[in-house]
């Protein structure tokens, strides 16, 4: 007897599959839903959007939802958040053990306190870590890392394959790690995957769009989900998906792929289609579990900024019309330190961006608190690699308006200046020394400063065009370089030492 379409799904009943004839036979559909999200910096939401616990309320709430359901972290959680900067990470690994993730590519600051620490923290991650271009320098697997990871949901094979950042060493202490070619090496193990029987093949990487563009162009992928970039987007050609999930979980974008299993030419044919769905994490209420632990770590935050991390030797004087106006003790503590982190061979901190307008004397022993007060902003260091003309440039633009306070007088490293304020701005500059040499204009070296300024922030447009080394993405927390670099010299030891001079002086 010869079913009708009507008869044949009331044989079936009610099941996951929706029924449609082709070819003589039934085709199944199995829904499958992907949940990404990458580059946690934030334990607790910011303005009401983001953060640990809203982010586990959407992903328990999805899991609840569809059984078929893939949750993916593609890259950076273990710094650089203030309270990282204290436990190497580890309150972002206690947070998302609560809903685990079915796997996890470690991203370029899961390094920033060095190897033996991600692989301490990987060990008591309730998920896997993974990435197919990632080993030892004798080639072998790195402890607690994974490569391709094959599911079977409802018949349906589906690989993950997760790719790590290729340009970690160069942004973090990653130590003697090799790390393949993102694009080709993820290209690589998504045809290996297909060879090997895969459906569905998901990428789950860390790159940057332009990277993110040659793996959609391969064709070797049906899903993308990346990170680093810090924006949300979602894209599908017809051929590949694609969803970049933005900065610490703000804005979420699950996929629903409506996967069919039929015939086609008298082979088995998989088919699938895409929904894309977002979430503005505004709308949703943080799950409770959560937010109890992110409570109890913003109490330990609070006991944290008031940990002492060393005395100045001489007074400091970060007073509005001293940062903007002159060279100061705590404005070349605040340039040691980005060229301490970064190995830059000169740092500029924009002067405008010391806020706390206060005197210490002598001998004050300085806490966590009183930095993060003279830098509130959440500024990054930043490495960019440009022409002595371009600092040449820099610094006509910091001197350009000292007459008016401008927060775009520099507070400097490696560096010095002489400079006459009466001069017309853009020719004030009488001499500028890198080290112990005129600076070369047509030379190279390397410059450290904050997004801020190297965004063009205060005049600053001089700085861009160069080789980035260091961006925002990959950058330390400002107020964290300074903090470890205090406590790595043992206090405050710098003093005003001529390091900016008015002509005549």
């Amino acid at each position: 007897m010869k079913l009708t379409k009507r008869a044949l799904k009331m044989a079936l009943g009610a099941t996951a599959l929706s029924t449609v004839l082709m070819s003589g036979a039934y085709a199944q559909t199995v829904n499958i839903t992907i949940l990404g999200v990458g580059d946690l910096y934030n334990f607790d939401a910011k303005h009401g959007r983001g953060g640990v616990a809203r982010l586990n309320a959407v992903a328990k709430a999805e899991r609840a939802a569809h059984p078929n359901f893939i949750y993916v972290f593609d890259g950076d959680m273990l710094s650089p958040s203030i309270l990282s900067g204290f436990d190497h990470g580890q309150n972002m690994i206690d947070l998302t053990n609560q809903v685990p993730f079915d796997i996890a590519v470690p991203g370029n600051h899961e390094f920033d306190f060095g190897v033996n620490n991600f692989i301490e923290k990987s060990a008591v991650s309730a998920y896997p870590w993974a990435a197919v271009n990632m080993t030892n320098a004798d080639g072998s697997a790195v402890v607690g890392v994974g490569g391709t990871m094959m599911k079977e949901i409802e018949g349906i094979k589906v690989a993950l394959v997760p790719v790590a950042q290729d340009t970690t060493p160069e942004v973090t202490s990653s130590g003697d790690l090799v790390f393949g070619p993102t694009v080709e090496s993820g290209v690589a193990a998504a045809r290996a995957a297909r060879e090997d029987g895969a459906d569905i093949v998901i990428g789950v990487v860390q790159t940057d769009r332009s990277n993110d563009r040659r793996l959609i162009r391969s064709n070797a992928f049906d899903v993308i989900i990346s990170g680093d970039d810090h924006v949300y987007g979602t894209f599908y050609d017809g051929r590949t998906a694609y969803v970049e999930t933005g900065i610490d979980g703000r804005v979420l974008a699950p996929l629903d792929l409506a996967v069919t299993i039929g015939e086609k030419h008298g082979k088995r044919h998989i088919s699938w289609t895409p929904n894309f769905r977002f979430i503005d994490t505004a709308n949703v209420e943080p799950d409770p579990d959560t937010q109890a632990m992110v409570d109890s770590f913003k109490t330990r935050l609070d006991e944290s900024l008031n940990v002492e991390i060393g005395a100045t030797d001489g007074p400091l004087d970060s007073r509005r019309n001293s940062v903007r106006g002159q060279e100061t003790a705590i404005g070349n503590l605040v340039a040691d330190a980005m060229r301490w982190a970064t190995g830059a061979d000169v740092a500029m901190a924009n002067g405008g961006g010391i806020r706390g307008d206060r005197e210490y004397d002598a001998g004050t022993v300085l806490t966590r608190r009183d930095i993060l007060t003279e830098l509130p902003f959440g500024n990054v260091t930043v490495m960019t690699e440009i022409t002595g003309q371009q600092i040449l440039d820099a610094m006509e633009n910091g001197v350009s308006r000292v007459e008016d306070g401008s927060g775009r007088f520099p507070q400097i490293s490696g560096m010095s200046i002489v400079y006459d304020p009466t001069a017309p701005a853009g020719s004030r500059i009488v001499k500028l020394m890198i080290g112990d040499s005129e600076v070369d204009v047509n030379a190279t070296y390397t410059f450290a400063t904050n997004n801020y300024a190297m965004g063009g922030g205060d005049g600053y447009g001089m700085l861009g065009g160069g080789r980035m080394l260091i961006d925002t993405g990959n950058g330390n927390l400002m107020a964290n370089d300074v903090i470890n670099y205090i406590i790595d010299q043992g206090g405050v030891h710098e003093t005003v030492e001529g390091r900016i001079k008015v002509v005549g002086e």
